[in-house]
């Protein structure tokens, strides 16, 4: 039975609906009390992240920084530096004042530091647009050293702060506030750059992330194969359409010389206030729209 069954066993099922973030959160509880190396740090959203969980838990091995994501970041650095492997969160939007800091103190020393921007997205609904992340995952996949991973759902992220932890170097996890479906089964093991295919089929390679359903980690074969044996590839993300999921499969592709054309479902505008539900129709991420793209991929003569 892989990590991810020992946490949520008798407890979440699929279909059940929990926020990706209360995974990120169990799963940092779970490696806490696994690894006494472990450390943690917030700016002032323990609550939110669901890193409090841990505070409560080991109180002395936790730092609430307050609202100083910069100082957080640097913090962060001088404990891995230590030889302790922290692990910082707060929102994903925040987690962006503190760029240069995880760029220079972090990325270019490859030092092992895990990172959590939690609410990232739409997901993060009425809040508005100044707290909805669309441009995280491509901020941090940009940087060299850098491993990203964007659960499905909350099995999988408490798997993956597992998988953070035996990373050596950094890493970044997208966690959402509203509650997402668990697709995964219990005995679910998380795998850095290993692809989930939950449903096969010839016509189109549907590839997603996130809330969007599928996979958390892009898994260059697995992209690959699907390109080559469907013919058509349609990516669909709770991110701007630029630097994120879409981009990834794009490069992908390119560098393999395969001639398939893609289709990208993404955002492409600054948002509004509104329900998670109210945004994914307005901003057309929504599966009415990854339905008509796909639709239309299909009626396109196979060359």
């Amino acid at each position: 039975m892989g990590i991810a069954a020992k946490l949520t066993s008798g407890s979440w099922k699929p279909g059940d609906k929990i926020a990706i973030r209360d995974g990120y959160g169990k799963g940092l509880l779970a490696a806490g009390e696994q690894f006494e190396d472990i450390v943690a740090l917030d700016a002032d959203l323990a609550g939110s992240t669901r890193s409090e969980w841990f505070q409560k838990q080991f109180p002395d091995r936790f730092i609430q920084m307050g609202i100083a994501e910069q100082d957080m970041v640097v913090t962060a650095a001088g404990l891995a530096h230590m030889g302790k492997v922290p692990f910082a969160s707060t929102f994903a939007t925040f987690l962006q004042r503190g760029w240069e800091q995880i760029r220079n103190c972090v990325a270019r020393q490859n030092l092992n530091v895990k990172f959590c921007g939690s609410h990232g997205g739409l997901m993060t609904g009425q809040d508005g647009s100044s707290a909805h992340a669309l441009e995280d995952i491509g901020v941090m996949r940009g940087l060299p050293n850098m491993h990203v991973v964007v659960p499905g759902d909350a099995l999988e992220a408490a798997g993956a702060v597992f998988a953070m932890y035996q990373h050596q170097g950094p890493a970044y996890m997208r966690s959402t506030r509203a509650a997402c479906p668990i697709i995964h089964d219990e005995d679910y093991l998380f795998q850095w750059g290993e692809g989930n295919v939950l449903r096969d089929g010839d016509d189109v390679a549907l590839i997603a992330n996130g809330p969007h359903v599928s996979i958390s980690l892009l898994d260059e074969a697995l992209v690959q194969r699907a390109a080559r044996d469907c013919g058509y590839v349609v990516t669909a993300e709770d991110h701007f359409r630029n630097n994120g999921l879409g981009s990834a499969v794009a490069e992908c592709i390119a560098d393999a010389g395969i001639p398939a054309p893609l289709r990208r479902i993404g955002v492409s505008r600054f948002t509004t206030s509104g329900t998670p539900e109210e945004l994914y129709h307005h901003f057309e991420v929504d599966d009415q729209k990854i339905l008509k793209v796909v639709t239309e991929v299909r009626r396109v003569p196979k060359k």
